[in-house]
């Protein structure tokens, strides 16, 4: 993933349009994070999932290159409001557009492109059906 700067906001929007992996999500999809760099303009369309790891969260983008920020899931949770990323498990909050397969029998899981699995947290499998069985209605 190229790391882009609030500094070179002109030169965002060319960047960004070539990380676009689906028609739904438009420019104004991307996050802003702190990191060691500074501020950096994150394509949500890049990000294959987030894990909680304590008070730092962990993103894993499509490339799959990495990345450590001291946000908590909950934060990640509460900016990405819309249909695209939904949560879970208590640790882990991913991005449905990359998702494969969803079995239902069973241990609930989600298996996205990258082949990582999920197992879906009890408490979260009516969420998690509702919402997948709705995106695909759509």
């Amino acid at each position: 993933m190229q790391k882009v700067y609030i500094s070179s906001y002109l030169h965002y929007k060319i960047i960004f349009r070539n990380y676009i992996k689906d028609e739904n999500m438009t420019d104004n999809h991307y996050i802003s994070l702190t990191t060691y760099y500074g501020k950096e303009l994150i394509p949500l369309s890049t990000i294959l999932r987030i894990e909680a790891i304590s008070n730092y969260s962990k993103l894993y983008f499509a490339d799959g290159k990495t990345l450590v920020v001291s946000k908590v899931l909950q934060w990640f949770e509460e900016q990405l409001v819309n249909d695209f990323f939904i949560r879970v498990h208590r640790s882990h909050l991913i991005n449905t557009v990359y998702i494969s397969e969803y079995n239902k029998k069973g241990k609930q899981t989600i298996i996205l492109k990258d082949n990582s699995f999920f197992q879906v947290a009890r408490r979260k499998q009516s969420v998690v059906r509702r919402l997948l069985e709705n995106a695909m209605t759509a």
